[in-house]
Formats: structure tokens, sequence, C-alpha cells
């Protein structure tokens, strides 16, 4: 009896799996121009990482809104307008020499994109609580999150784990009990 059902049922089975991927594959494809709206998502997000990488004022300008907001989520601030978010731009470059952006996955849809990247430079000058240039190079990964309203970005966030470019400058975090973490600890990645 369960051998009957079985091969009875097979082909009702293969025949909705049938559908199944035929109704799913209907729905994946993408019109042109949502592939070319992808595209040029993309190409947005890749621009933004070149303008932290040179520092280009004028692509910053021309990729935000001018009442964009630019959220730094490791140091809690908002940075609200271009002008403000030039200035968020030129502050590392302030005390960075040799920006590198080295851009990873770029996850897109028509209104976001989500950028992996790995940031490193030298540190040259004084950089917040280090009063002095040292000479350090400094690798930190993180996201950037992408908020676009038509071709222009009008809210980005960066997130990323900035005690570690502290740490490879020679700082030392004191952890609640005394305990001090410095480069070369073990429990430092």
């Amino acid at each position: 009896m369960t051998l009957k059902y079985l091969t009875a049922s097979r082909p009702r089975a293969v025949l909705f799996a049938s559908l199944v991927v035929i109704a799913l594959t209907g729905c994946t494809q993408l019109s042109e121009s949502e592939n070319q709206r992808l595209r040029e998502a993309e190409l947005t997000a890749r621009s933004l990482m070149a303008a932290w990488e040179s520092g280009d004022q004028t692509l910053i300008e021309d990729l935000f809104w001018p009442e964009a907001t630019y959220d730094d989520f490791p140091n809690q601030h908002t940075y609200q307008g271009i002008q403000e978010i030039v200035a968020y731009v030129d502050a590392m470059h302030a005390w960075a020499d040799d920006v590198y952006m080295n851009v990873g996955n770029v996850h897109v849809t028509s209104s976001g994109a989500v950028v992996e990247w790995v940031f490193s430079a030298i540190q040259a000058r004084p950089m917040g609580a280090v009063s002095v240039g040292t000479g350090a190079e400094v690798v930190t990964n993180g996201v950037t999150v992408i908020e676009f309203q038509g071709d222009r970005i009008i809210r980005a966030a960066d997130y990323a784990d900035t005690a570690p470019m502290m740490l490879q400058v020679g700082g030392r975090i004191e952890l609640p009990g005394g305990e001090v973490l410095e480069m070369g600890d073990e429990r430092v990645p």
C-alpha cells in the first residue's frame, strides 16, 4: 500500500516542484530597468568608498543629497548635510596617509546598499586621543549601510570596531577591574 501511494503521488510531487521552480524563476528575473538600477546603486556605493579613499570633496558632493545624514556609529556622531559629511571624510585624511579602502562584497537593492570593506592607512599626524603621528599602519574592517533616494545617497552609516586601531598606534584599553589590553596581548586579535 505504501509503495503504491508513493508511486502514485510522485508525479504530483514532481509537477508541484516543477511549478514552484518555474514560479520562483519568474520572481527572480528582473526587468532590464531594475537590473540597471542595481548596477547604478552598486556604482554609487563603490564611488562612496573611492571618495573615502581619495578624500575627493567634489565626488562626495555629487553622491549625497544636500540634506543627507552620515552616521559614524563607532564615534557616536551624526553628520548632517554636505559640509559636515565632507568634514567627516576630511578629518580622517587629516591624520592618515596612504589611505586604502579595500572593498569586498557590495550588496545592493533598489533602495540601498551594504558595503563590506577593510580600511588601512598610516597614522602620520595626531588622531583623536593620540597626540603624535606614530607612523604605524592601522587596519580595521567594517561595513557602510547606504540608503538611496532616487539616484543619490540620503543616508549612510559606518559600523566598525575602532578599538584595534587604537591598539595598533600604541594605545591601551583599560578594562573594568584594572585589566589592560595592549597590542601583542594574546587576547587582542
